[in-house]
């Protein structure tokens, strides 16, 4: 898309858990997340490693030939949502955005799956 906005990022979540001796084990998953248009801009202006952010969005995975022509893939979050939450914070900001991404009307699958 010419002349829209996009920004990709890394985000780490993170899970805790105890194992069988007692000992906490961190289980740490990255994911790649695109945002488009005003979302794009927020991100740009807000988010810097090591801020805490909450978001929502359709995972998506696609493919592409590399130049030795070897299938490639990747999964990425293509968000809906971002909100800024806790954690590192600018002294000159003031206020956490949330920003939403403009609805779009996503016609419903007509077969009807019993789960």
């Amino acid at each position: 898309m010419v002349g829209v906005k996009k920004v990709s990022f890394s985000l780490a979540t993170t899970e805790s858990y105890r194992d069988k001796e007692g000992n906490k084990v961190d289980q740490t998953e990255w994911h790649n997340v695109v945002v488009w248009r005003g979302l794009a801009d927020v991100a740009e202006k807000y988010l810097s490693k090591g801020n805490q952010v909450y978001i929502e969005g359709k995972i998506k995975t696609r493919a592409w030939d590399d130049k030795d022509g070897v299938k490639r893939y990747t999964t990425e979050i293509y968000a809906d949502n971002m909100t800024m939450l806790g954690g590192k914070r600018d002294d000159a900001q003031t206020e956490r955005p949330t920003q939403k991404a403009p609805e779009v009307d996503i016609p419903e699958p007509e077969d009807d799956l019993p789960f």
